[in-house]
């Protein structure tokens, strides 16, 4: 035995470690996680999806991005973990610039493990989501995950935890943008539910607490995953997405449109653009879109189109409760917050679902120095049992309690009818509004001339031989009485009566005059919103 080791060939020394050998080391390593697995990667894309790292190079700017915790992986061990430890454990995080801009970011990597979120993958979330409290910059999740990864059990719950808690302390303190471009199954789905916005793409995105298999478990119903959670389902009945997109290019792209509009943090005033000239401007378009006729519909977005800086607007919840219209866009280079009745829907009547978008887009402007224009043409809140017993009166109290709350810059625009407490919640000079502006065909009263009639002269016109003329008669000395144009102005309650096609030009000339508003709030930990 000893002979044969005298005479056996010694054993060859390993290389020597150079700074050459590491470097080519770590290339080698940082290509092979970049890269990923090239089978997940081919399924990734037979799914219609792109790669994390592809919708990194969409959103941010060429080069920008800085990523941290590439080489993190789980600690689990057991239920098949043990021996399968990819890098980046399923997300990519970090920081670049969008138009310039820091944001921070982070991307599920349905390419590994599904995205499925463990206790590294979460805290790696923690940590930029820390990074972009501190940095005072926007936060935008990517996500596409199949949820928690039950093979870490608690770990994974207490992961998601942490994320929610987190959602919560940056909320009104940077904006925080959620865009489902897969699966968003369970818990994952409520951060992009307490996100002040949500972005959603059609036939890849799915958004549930419970799956298909388990409702019909449950219920007995069967249910697609489109059906049950998809982008449309969210876009126009539930009110969960923000914005919903064809495809993944479009959908990034608008929300580098959505980050060139936003400040970085509350603190910080919006991104402004050069003067257009718009205190100046004159627009007798304005002046033919809207019928006289009280009771005669059109597109409030049009109206929108001529007030804004080229017609540019991004609209939020474009879809869910139409009989509102909430946008953001610039008037003369600074940006605004617009809500608006559309005649077009419900004859723009608010009811539960507009009260609450239009009050979350107020709150979002207001906590993020964004000023407020409200175009007001309301017949008044929608009547009826199913209005009433889903609770109109809590849910239009969370508007009111909104624009009431708010200390930006605020312009009420009447341009046509403004009824009743409708009329009162929509921005008007009672709740706060620091500029009420009024078209010629504005109606400002209790109801509508008819109505007041028919409550007034119940027992004349009962009486009448010709009802009908008669109730025409009051109405007319009704609304020459009480709803003439100037009746509001002269009563302090409209500050001006303007030409519809100087609205442009008057509130661009009103922003300016309240650019530097500065209102104190009385101290306390918060208010009781009506939820």
């Amino acid at each position: 035995m000893l002979a044969d080791q005298r005479h056996s060939p010694p054993r060859a020394l390993p290389e020597p470690r150079t700074m050459t050998t590491l470097r080519e080391q770590h290339e080698q390593l940082r290509h092979e996680i970049t890269a990923g697995s090239r089978d997940a990667v081919t399924r990734q894309r037979r799914l219609g999806k792109r790669t994390a790292r592809e919708r990194l190079d969409l959103l941010l700017d060429e080069g920008s991005f800085t990523e941290i915790d590439m080489y993190r992986r789980h600690q689990a061990h057991g239920m098949k973990l043990g021996g399968n430890r990819p890098h980046t454990d399923g997300v990519i995080a970090g920081s670049g610039t969008i138009g310039g801009r820091r944001v921070f970011v982070y991307a599920q990597d349905f390419t590994v493990f599904g995205g499925s979120l463990g206790q590294a993958h979460a805290a790696k979330i923690h940590k930029v989501m820390d990074l972009a409290l501190a940095a005072g910059a926007p936060l935008i999740g990517l996500n596409d995950s199949g949820g928690a990864r039950i093979q870490e059990g608690v770990m994974s719950l207490d992961g998601y935890g942490g994320i929610f808690r987190r959602n919560v302390q940056a909320s009104g303190v940077i904006p925080q943008i959620s865009v489902i471009l897969g699966p968003c199954a369970g818990g994952a789905a409520y951060s992009p539910a307490l996100a002040d916005f949500t972005f959603m793409v059609r036939d890849v995105a799915r958004m549930y607490l419970t799956g298909p298999d388990v409702v019909e478990a449950v219920t007995g119903q069967r249910v697609s995953h489109e059906d049950l959670g998809g982008a449309d389902v969210h876009g126009r009945r539930t009110g969960v997405a923000t914005i919903v997109h064809d495809d993944e290019e479009s959908c990034l792209g608008d929300v580098r449109y959505l980050v060139s509009l936003l400040p970085g943090n509350n603190l910080e005033t919006p991104p402004s653009l050069p003067r257009r000239g718009a205190e100046a401007d004159h627009r007798p378009w304005l002046a033919e879109i809207v019928p006289v006729e009280a009771n005669q519909p059109y597109d409030m977005r049009a109206v929108v189109a001529e007030l804004v800086d080229d017609g540019e607007f991004i609209e939020v919840h474009e879809h869910w409760a139409q009989n509102v219209v909430c946008v953001l866009a610039r008037v003369d280079g600074e940006v605004v917050g617009v809500v608006g009745n559309q005649p077009l829907v419900l004859a723009g009547v608010l009811d539960v679902a507009a009260s609450q978008k239009a009050a979350r887009f107020v709150r979002f402007c207001d906590a993020f120095n964004i000023p407020l224009v409200t175009l007001v043409d309301v017949p008044g809140f929608l009547p009826g049992t199913d209005q009433e017993h889903a609770g109109i009166i809590r849910h239009g109290a969370k508007l009111l309690y909104a624009y009431c709350e708010a200390t930006v810059p605020r312009i009420q625009v009447i341009v046509r009818k403004a009824y009743g407490g409708a009329y009162i919640v929509m921005d008007s000079r009672s709740i706060g509004s620091d500029l009420s502006l009024a078209w010629p065909t504005n109606e400002i009263a209790v109801m509508g001339a008819q109505g007041a009639v028919n409550v007034l002269f119940r027992k004349e016109l009962s009486a009448a031989a010709d009802p009908e003329v008669l109730r025409a008669e009051l109405a007319g000395e009704y609304a020459e009485q009480l709803m003439h144009p100037y009746y509001a102005a002269e009563r302090g309650l409209v500050d001006d009566v303007i030409d519809p096609a100087q609205t442009r030009a008057a509130v661009a000339r009103g922003l300016a005059m309240l650019r530097n508003k500065r209102h104190a709030q009385p101290r306390r930990k918060h208010g009781n919103i009506p939820l």
